[in-house]
């Protein structure tokens, strides 16, 4: 990559809402932001791509691009933040999209499945009983795979109500034990380079280090 490349991606860095006159594929995750607030939160945060139009849409499309030509009856999305792609994704499609949710968020009969989460918390996601038959063909959104504990909470749900998993689709799979088990049973669809999931892996993005000068900048005007 030439001097002047790392230039254009630590400007795409900073600047949220500007959509770059060249850019390659995956682009946009250079708009991802590091975790500023400690270890009680996740590394980073994607969400930061999803207020520049441009940067939103190819991710989605990048998402879509293996199923292309696959059966997809309807979507699912995991509580939060799968909502977002999740929802995007099946109008995209023209597909419905159903909800998997947080323990105590829903008010109709439901089935539960006990996960960890990233921080090793016990959790519980719940599905409604209403929508998922068998042989009934789900694509499964979530924003990020870590350790996997949520996706393969999902995954179980869907299964055990005789749903088919179509496949499974994330901004991000880390390459932990969770996510190799998901990415050798699935068909899985990221949004990561091969040549950058080393980064990915160990949590740390070279198009932080802009974020970084930044707040350095900003703590060192505050003192």
């Amino acid at each position: 990559m030439s001097s002047g490349s790392r230039g254009r991606e630590g400007r795409i860095s900073m600047e949220a809402l500007t959509i770059p006159p060249e850019h390659g594929k995956s682009w946009y995750l250079a708009l991802m932001a590091p975790n500023v607030k400690g270890p009680q939160y996740a590394w980073l945060d994607p969400s930061r791509l999803y207020c520049n139009q441009q940067a939103f849409t190819d991710c989605v499309e990048d998402l879509l691009q293996p199923f292309q030509n696959d059966t997809i009856d309807i979507i699912a999305g995991i509580d939060a933040m799968g909502f977002i792609l999740g929802a995007t994704i099946a109008n995209r499609l023209g597909k419905g999209f159903l909800t998997i949710r947080k323990e105590g968020h829903s008010c109709v009969e439901t089935k539960g499945e006990a996960y960890s989460d990233y921080t090793g918390r016990q959790k519980m996601l719940e599905m409604r009983t209403d929508v998922v038959k068998t042989g009934l063909r789900i694509l499964l959104v979530d924003q990020w795979i870590e350790t996997g504990g949520t996706m393969e909470a999902a995954i179980a749900l869907i299964e055990n109500q005789g749903g088919t998993i179509a496949g499974i689709a994330a901004i991000c799979i880390e390459e932990t034990k969770g996510g190799k088990r998901i990415k050798a049973k699935y068909k899985c669809s990221t949004c990561v380079p091969e040549h950058l999931q080393l980064q990915f892996n160990n949590k740390y993005l070279e198009t932080f280090k802009p974020f970084e000068k930044k707040n350095t900048v900003m703590k060192n005007k505050s003192e």
